[in-house]
């Protein structure tokens, strides 16, 4: 139904539909939301176990390009999950709004990182955690603040965006730079540097997302009873999501095997939301309607992010923790610390015979002022 307020046709749907419909499939969406959360957050832990079972039996790591954790059980387990938690990412949207599921996505972030504490003894310094929740905070803020994505309701209007220069740009500069990561980055610097699987699981990632959007634009159009199964654009959408993730689980197994789980799931996490914007901004012309208040907003978020992956990745290996900040200290055990000080130095000038003079007292009053302040 129509209507027109201040001369500014206003339409509004579904008047005579309750608002405990509307409620419904919100919280819905949110349940489907957590749970993929859930799901996802589980998975990278599993198949990490299952990774190292199968490095325990002396099989060729995934890291060194093996494919034993094919016949490993526990992997498949995480798979599944993986795919469980993906599949209700994916009907999520169809219930609630992008701008409450995608930042939800966050909390696979936190539930990896508390059950690798747990069942993989990986431990985050300082650094880390608050690296992990800069991350987690500034894609929650660049998501807030990005534009919502332009409706597409048919195959056929995907298709005329698929063809327009600056997708096929942004998707020829991702295959090469996925390429050149592949067969020359990859093989020099894969084992010691997190970024170069990570980067290839994310840039490829972003084109999946894609794809996955078109397979749920045509399963909604063929629902309506317009069948799409003779559509070549459907089938080469199908494919395209097949390879991309294919290409993905690969190189996620391979940077799980040889870096830290509580390392690579948020960096994973970052990369992937930050490419998928992109690609979504590209291919939807989602920025086109940002005032300043997002643009400001969404730079924030960036820079935030920035800020998170520094200290997570610069970091990782300085054991720093809360109680190093000391901060309450307890002026006795100070007192206690000079006390011992002075005993240690008297202790030391009866071993040496405690030679008199003046050099000999300035060196024990160097020796106390210095220790005094060491402490």
């Amino acid at each position: 139904m129509a209507s027109s307020v201040g001369g500014i046709p206003t339409t509004y749907h579904n008047q005579s539909d309750p608002n405990a419909a509307s409620s419904r499939d919100f919280y819905t969406g949110l349940g489907l939301a957590i749970s993929s959360s859930l799901f996802i957050g589980t998975s990278f832990i599993v198949k990490k176990k299952g990774l190292l079972r199968v490095a325990k039996r002396a099989g060729v790591r995934a890291g060194q390009g093996g494919y034993a954790y094919l016949k490993e059980w526990l992997w498949w387990a995480g798979m599944i999950s993986m795919i469980v938690g993906e599949i209700a990412n994916f009907s999520a949207y169809a219930f609630a709004p992008a701008i409450l599921v995608t930042p939800l996505g966050a909390l696979s972030v936190l539930v990896s990182a508390i059950l690798s504490s747990y069942f993989l003894d990986e431990k985050q310094n300082l650094h880390g955690k608050v690296g992990c929740i800069l991350s987690l905070i500034g894609s929650t803020v660049l998501v807030i603040h990005a534009p919502q994505e332009e409706e597409v309701d048919s195959i056929e209007e995907l298709e005329a965006k698929l063809i327009e220069p600056g997708f096929i740009v942004y998707a020829v500069f991702v295959l090469l730079l996925a390429f050149i990561l592949i067969w020359h980055f990859g093989p020099k610097y894969g084992k010691s540097n997190i970024l170069v699987y990570i980067a290839i699981c994310s840039l490829i990632g972003s084109l999946s997302v894609m794809g996955c959007k078109g397979i749920g634009i045509v399963l909604k159009q063929t629902l309506r009873g317009d069948s799409q199964i003779a559509n070549p654009v459907a089938w080469g959408l199908i494919i395209t999501v097949l390879t991309c993730a294919t290409t993905q689980i690969n190189y996620l197994n391979k940077a799980l095997d040889i870096f830290n789980t509580s390392l690579v799931t948020p960096i994973y996490y970052v990369m992937f939301t930050l490419l998928t914007i992109i690609a979504s901004a590209i291919l939807f012309k989602e920025w086109k309607a940002m005032n300043a208040k997002d643009t400001i907003g969404a730079i924030c978020g960036v820079l935030t992010i920035i800020f998170g992956v520094f200290l997570l990745h610069a970091f990782k290996n300085v054991k720093f923790s809360l109680k190093d900040l000391n901060l309450f200290p307890n002026p006795k055990k100070k007192i206690g610390r000079i006390q011992d000080g002075a005993e240690a130095m008297l202790m030391r000038n009866v071993e040496t015979g405690g030679d008199e003079g003046d050099d000999d007292e300035e060196e024990e009053t160097h020796f106390t002022t210095n220790h005094v302040n060491h402490t």
